[in-house]
């Protein structure tokens, strides 16, 4: 992991504020609405999930309030102390787990390929080899057993300069680069898109690929005061959930989210 936690840690209530924000809780309302189509292929068993740098619990949180055990690995004390929180306050001390470790060095207990579904959301943009952490997130996953893999789309950034910053210099510039930057957690990002990351995928053993957009709309409304009012962010909702799966909106959402079966032998 090339950042350090410090980073992350100073930035926690900068993050809490985001995922409480309109676009903070579009990200994990169409994550859940993704994984949904797909839980239940599973069984209808209690399933065991881990959550690979699941950060304070925002994808945690949602898939344990529908019964199902989730181990959180991150490797941010705060973080996982805030996820805790999140879970106690909601009941769900029980099917919470908090595990500090990197995504990429996990204990040997949790390697063992015991787990239903295993979440990577959004980590790639902050590793150096994708195809190793890949391969280490892949590892604690049952054969049969569900990975769902997050990060943010290269080819949004030069249409988010463009609307956003109102720069279409700098949005040229960015057609050409995978580099960025977040200044919530003033780290240096890699960026990648769904169509490269999924031939890795099929590498690394993975069948039956789902390619989803997050947020395919929201993003390039400029006028986020009216994202707050409860009746705009419905509308704003509904159609976020009708386009995650809809060409050609998952190809230039902010975030692209693809779901996968491990190749069960």
């Amino acid at each position: 992991m090339p950042e350090a936690p410090e980073k992350f840690n100073t930035a926690m209530t900068t993050w809490q504020e985001w995922q409480d924000a309109p676009w903070g809780r579009l990200r994990y309302a169409l994550a859940e609405a993704n994984l949904l189509r797909h839980l239940d292929g599973l069984g209808g068993e209690p399933l065991r999930i881990l959550d690979l740098a699941g950060g304070d619990g925002g994808d945690a949180i949602r898939l344990a309030a529908r019964g199902h055990h989730v181990t959180i690995a991150d490797y941010a004390p705060p973080m996982l102390a805030a996820a805790a929180e999140r879970a106690a306050a909601d009941g769900l001390t029980e099917l919470i787990t908090c595990v500090e470790a990197d995504a990429t060095d996990l204990p040997l207990d949790l390697t063992e390929g015991q787990f239903d579904v295993v979440l990577c959301h959004n980590l790639l943009q902050y590793v150096d080899d994708v195809p190793d952490t890949l391969t280490a997130a892949l590892a604690p996953l049952k054969p049969g057993g569900l990975f769902s893999v997050m990060a943010i789309n290269r080819h949004s950034a030069p249409l988010n300069i463009a609307v956003r910053e109102m720069d279409p210099a700098a949005a040229l510039a960015a057609l050409d680069t995978d580099q960025a930057r977040t200044q919530m957690f003033n780290s240096a990002l890699t960026l990648h898109t769904a169509e490269e990351l999924i031939p890795t995928l099929q590498n690394l053993g993975c069948r039956g690929i789902a390619h989803y957009g997050i947020r395919s709309f929201c993003d390039y409304i400029t006028d986020d005061a009216r994202k707050h009012e409860p009746a705009f962010y419905a509308d704003l909702e509904r159609l976020e959930l009708a386009t995650t799966a809809r060409p050609p909106y998952m190809h230039t959402a902010r975030l692209f989210q693809l779901t996968a079966w491990k190749h069960a032998g």
